[in-house]
């Protein structure tokens, strides 16, 4: 491990270190959420909502 630091000129600060470490947090996130996903009971009463609203229209 000690190779990896040998060379100060390599070296990244660490505003961009933070930066970069975030940017790959966000996309883990991304690429591994699931989807939410409502309880039946919640979607059964989200549609019967909407089919109300259109009926009211």
């Amino acid at each position: 491990m000690a190779g990896l630091f040998a060379n100060d000129s390599e070296q990244i600060d660490r505003r961009t270190s933070r930066s970069i470490c975030d940017a790959v947090g966000e996309r883990l996130q991304q690429s591994i959420r699931p989807e939410p996903r409502l309880p039946t009971h919640l979607e059964r009463l989200l549609n019967e909502l909407k089919q109300r609203d259109r009926d009211s229209h």
